[in-house]
């Protein structure tokens, strides 16, 4: 990795500090998506794939770890507290939700951590040593580094390396869309996808649709899947249309913002396109001198290549940005 590289790496490796400077200082408040994006200066759409990246584990998931670990040491540090102070000083909202995700993470009850870390503390270091063993449980749920080094590394790389094509960066104008959406998990579902598409490209057949000169398909992934849990995960199979087409019943229509976008071509099998996002996020984009902007993220399917016989599809995964 060259030197403007690191800086550009650098400047959005600050901005996870700010936001892990900020969740330090406000554990007991009721921390939100649209404030720590404030605090970053990111894009509350992009940021949480971006914190991902970095960090190895979700906004919430080192949030939850965070207030966890911290009330473990409270626990023991003010011993006359009770427990529920600690709780909300950490920023649980009842007694009965902390324990329950204490005992979750740490494999115990906070009373029973309580004992248990007050008498070892009370054996000979002999004795400590030989019940060493009983916590490596929950100590598996830490993350073995703070930053991801696959990231921060000058010689880290992602297999999706081998699989990328070109970078480009280009200016699209606003265009409307057709769709089919689909609510629930789709990961890796060939079926389902050929499905949806096949819904939409019988309704745009029959109207003379896939006819059109430079017409666009692509997918759009409404979620985070880091965030919404499966079942609520919205999906648009989508094909270019005129802006006056009359859609209805199970066909919407909507319009694709404009401005500068980032087109990342890969070839990819079934099982590769989670790897291939986070690609995108943790590889590409902290080194490009842009950040992502609030607009919508989609896969755009170019024409098929018919002399590819391997099985691979090929997509462009585009990323609207703007200048850092």
């Amino acid at each position: 990795m060259n030197s403007p590289d690191r800086e550009l790496r650098n400047e959005y490796l600050s901005r996870i500090n700010l936001v892990l400077d900020y969740i330090e200082q406000n554990l007991s408040k009721e921390l939100t998506l649209e404030e720590l994006s404030e605090v970053a200066h990111f894009s509350k759409f992009h940021f949480h794939r971006i914190f991902n990246a970095f960090m190895g584990e979700t906004l919430f998931q080192y949030i939850q770890r965070i207030r966890l670990q911290k009330s473990a040491a409270l626990l023991l540090n003010r011993k006359n507290e009770p427990i529920t102070e600690i709780a909300f000083d950490c920023g649980f909202s009842s007694s009965a939700a902390f324990s329950r995700s204490f005992k979750t993470f740490f494999q115990m009850t906070p009373t029973q951590w309580k004992k248990k870390m007050i008498d070892q503390h009370n054996m000979n270091q002999k004795e400590r040593n030989i019940n060493q063993d009983d916590s490596k449980g929950w100590k598996e749920n830490i993350p073995r580094t703070l930053y991801n080094l696959d990231i921060l590394s000058d010689h880290g790389r992602n297999t999706m390396s081998e699989k990328k094509g070109c970078v480009v960066v280009k200016d699209l104008e606003q265009f409307t869309v057709a769709y089919v959406r689909y609510i629930g998990p789709y990961a890796g579902n060939n079926q389902l996808f050929e499905s949806l598409f096949g819904k939409l490209f019988s309704w745009a057949g029959a109207r003379g649709l896939t006819e059109q000169q430079d017409a666009k398909v692509l997918v759009i992934y409404h979620d985070d899947p880091h965030i919404t849990d499966e079942d609520k995960l919205r999906t648009s199979v989508c094909l270019s249309v005129p802006e006056d087409t009359e859609v209805g019943g199970e066909i919407g229509k909507m319009p694709i913002d404009g401005g500068k976008y980032a087109f990342v071509r890969f070839e990819l099998d079934t099982d590769e396109y989670t790897d291939a996002w986070n690609w995108v996020y943790s590889q590409w984009l902290p080194t490009s001198g842009y950040l992502p902007d609030d607009r919508t993220c989609f896969e755009l399917y170019p024409e098929p290549d018919p002399e590819q016989t391997d099985g691979k599809t090929v997509v462009d995964i585009c990323i609207p940005i703007k200048p850092m």
